[in-house]
């Protein structure tokens, strides 16, 4: 025997604790109508779990409370606990007693507990669906309730069979499976559409990837084409102005010569007493000649000066150029970004456009942000770049003719001193006189100063273009610096030996450094580090959604087959159910009525599915207008035949033969699939003494599988119980509670 006892505390009719022990295969309960007997079952209902008020003859939970009496007040709770004995492990839990107890308050507030210990409703559901235990099972069953299972329609009555069979713990397993199923397609629609949403801006970052990889890959090609020629041209710079300096120190020198000598020449004509006139004029033409030599290599410098700054002004022009007439536009990559949130925006006001005109509508906004986007960056930058640089170049042009028309005057003057020079040189030297020695003297100076000057000169220029060409080079490795960093003075560390080789080669670097610049430009001004960072995030998202979508699709393909495994297995344990309590029915059958035949048959009936609202057929259009398929319910039915009668339909039987068969399959289901328990409730009440003492005897035959608590008005049925309980309700209006062993019931009812 599993169950124990039974303690009510404030519940219904009991206002003081009332205690049942159970130590009897069959224990009855009898009591005086009204005296609050069917709240002994009731209880069983309650602590079980039922949260149906009205099964258990109440509106409100505080109709199950104990509402006072004449000596009594109203209690404020009501408590029923139950004990059973767990030594063989009937419920599973590591307890060798297990008390089950409820608790209500007046404010509706409910508390289950398991030994004491708060738990959850659901946590004892479960503990007892696996000891086939229920709040509204087969083994709790009331005289109205008998003749529901004949008065139900053929799914109710598969369902009751089902409960009883004890299949309802696979029944929860399968609906808990498919509420999980139902839950894993919501998520694997719920990945896919976030899949959906980020592949459009994963292909975009994608694309943008590419280009960052191509621009460190040019970086890279940049930072080789860079070094080399960095290299070169810094070996060139050394070399040619070590080579201007060696060659310009002889003439330095012999010019800081002949200067000493002319100043020696000076001082004697100076001394001299024989100076005259044209020794005056002589020296004046000699400081007119030096001024205006000095005024033509200045002029000539600054044209040499004006001529690398257009030449490198030129070469910057040429490369704005190239970057404003490229197709590429370098945009910001937020722009970019903001443009794709519009556009992904207008697409979404099309998926949720309902006629043609706003599909319409959004096209055309669409159209209009590209026109505009366009229009908003456009390469304006490089073509006012170089707008300005033609200004600097007619600016410097300008400038340039300016100093061309000086180095011809100064040329023009020049050339007129020398012609006066000359005329002054021959002058003197037809004059025989010793003490023109030093004007000869003086001539020959100034002639071999005027050679040395005009080398200088031309070395002049070319000491500019040099200086020039390092101003270039030095702007090169500050731009250089600027596209590929720290990495352009790698070239100082090269110790590498170059051959010489010719000029243009290094030109060529130069032409090729340029064309890299232009496509580094218009790669754009993306931000590597950004843009990688959000492309490497974003696929991480979208692989681990990927892979999240994998494990969905396993856990719905496992579920499935869990499904139809327990859908298989539910189907043969009721088949095969279904055939145990046919044999049993029969014979219960035929032992109530004396003969005859009774059985259970599956059936199975077709319904059909609600058919479309008029506003589905509007939203769906004609696939909602197909023809409604149909369902298949599987439902039981119960056939009679009646021993001398020809009565073979259920709605044929009178109210005492309805109690009978019912009683026969009640008790056919029991021995099946024996509960620990069954509770009956007064189901013998419409029994004559004939048949009650076949009830007696199923009742006895009963309790060899069930322990049984029969609430019983019933002389033969009290008869089978080794235990009675008495329930009285006296003036003071709640129950009290006797108990008598059998044999002293027995002279109580004779």
């Amino acid at each position: 025997m599993y169950l124990k006892s039974l303690e009510l505390s404030g519940f219904k009719s009991f206002a003081k604790k009332a205690n049942l022990e159970f130590n009897a295969p069959v224990t009855a309960v009898v009591g005086p109508n009204g005296s609050g007997k069917s709240n002994v079952a009731e209880a069983f209902r309650f602590v079980l779990g039922e949260q149906s008020i009205k099964s258990m003859r109440g509106k409100r939970t505080e109709d199950l409370i104990f509402n006072g009496g004449e000596s009594q007040p109203r209690a404020n709770r009501a408590a029923v606990k139950l004990v059973f004995d767990n030594r063989k492990r009937l419920l599973n839990i590591d307890f060798d007693e297990v008390a089950i107890e409820r608790v209500i308050h007046r404010d509706s507030l409910s508390e289950y507990f398991i030994n004491g210990s708060a738990v959850r409703l659901r946590d004892i559901v479960e503990l007892l669906a696996g000891a086939h235990i229920g709040s509204s099972g087969h083994h709790i069953i009331s005289q109205g309730e008998a003749d529901r299972i004949l008065n139900s329609n053929s799914r109710e009555r598969r369902e009751m069979l089902e409960d009883a069979l004890g299949l309802k713990i696979f029944q929860y397993k399968r609906e808990e499976s498919e509420r999980k199923l139902e839950k894993t397609r919501e998520n694997m629609e719920k990945v896919e559409s976030l899949r959906k949403e980020i592949a459009p801006h994963l292909k975009f970052l994608k694309k943008q990837v590419e280009k960052v990889e191509k621009t460190i890959a040019l970086r890279e090609e940049l930072k080789s084409v860079y070094r080399e020629y960095l290299k070169r041209e810094s070996l060139y710079l050394a070399e040619t102005e070590k080579a201007l300096a060696e060659e310009a120190a002889g003439p330095r020198r012999d010019l800081a010569r002949l200067e000493h000598e002319l100043s020696e020449a000076k001082k004697v004509l100076e001394a001299s007493k024989h100076k005259d006139a044209k020794s005056s004029e002589l020296m004046s033409l000699e400081a007119k000649l030096k001024s205006a030599r000095e005024s033509r290599d200045e002029v000539t410098r600054t044209i040499g000066r004006i001529e690398g700054e257009i030449g490198s002004l030129e070469r910057m022009l040429a490369r704005e150029r190239a970057t404003a007439n490229t197709e590429a536009v370098t945009v910001e990559y937020s722009k970019v970004k903001g443009f794709v949130g519009r556009i992904e925006e207008l697409l979404g006001d099309i998926e949720g456009a309902k006629d043609l005109g706003g599909v319409k509508a959004a096209l055309a906004k669409i159209r209009e942000s590209l026109k505009l986007f366009l229009e908003s960056n456009k390469n304006t930058k490089a073509q006012d770049r170089a707008g300005e640089l033609e200004k600097e170049i007619r600016l410097l042009k300008e400038r340039k003719e300016e100093a061309d028309k000086g180095a011809k005057d100064a040329e023009a003057e020049l050339s007129k001193l020398s012609s006066a020079y000359a005329s002054l040189q021959g002058d003197i030297e037809k004059e025989k006189d010793s003490s023109r020695d030093a004007e000869k003297s003086m001539f020959r100076i100034m002639a071999e100063e005027n050679e040395i000057r005009g080398r200088l000169s031309v070395m002049a220029v070319r000491e500019e273009k040099l200086r020039l060409e390092k101003v270039d080079f030095k702007r090169e490795v500050e731009e250089g610096a600027v596209l590929i960093g720290r990495d352009v003075y790698l070239y100082e560390s090269d110790t590498t030996e170059h051959a010489a080789e010719e000029r243009s080669l290094q030109e060529e670097r130069r032409k090729h450094i340029e064309k890299i610049k232009v496509r580094l430009e218009d790669s754009g001004g993306l931000s590597a580090g950004d843009v990688m960072k959000e492309f490497n995030e974003t696929s991480e998202r979208d692989e681990f959604l990927a892979r999240e979508l994998v494990d969905l699709e396993k856990s719905a393909a496992s579920l499935t087959e869990l499904i139809a495994e327990l859908s298989e297995k539910l189907d043969t344990l009721f088949s095969d159910g279904i055939a145990k309590i046919n044999k049993q029915f029969k014979e219960f059958f035929a032992l109530m009525f004396g003969g005859g035949e009774a059985s259970l048959a599956v059936v199975k009936e077709k319904k059909r599915k609600r058919g479309p609202s008029p506003e589905e057929i509007e939203e769906m259009g004609l696939e909602a207008m197909a023809e409604e398929e149909e369902e298949t319910e599987v439902g039981v039915d119960i056939h009679v035949n009646l021993p001398r009668k020809k009565i073979k339909g259920l709605e044929m039987l009178s109210g005492g033969e309805r109690a009978l068969t019912s009683i026969a399959l009640l008790f056919a289901i029991s021995q099946v699939n024996p509960p620990p328990f069954i509770i009956l409730d007064e189901t013998d009440a419409a029994l004559d003494e004939a048949n009650s003492k076949k009830y007696g005897d199923m009742v006895e035959s009963l309790s060899k599988h069930s322990q049984l608590i029969v609430i019983t008005h019933n002389r033969e049925t009290m008869s089978r119980a080794g235990v009675l309980y008495g329930v009285t309700m006296g003036r003071e209006g709640f129950s009290k509670l006797l108990s008598i062993a059998f044999n002293e019931a027995l002279a109580v009812a004779k």
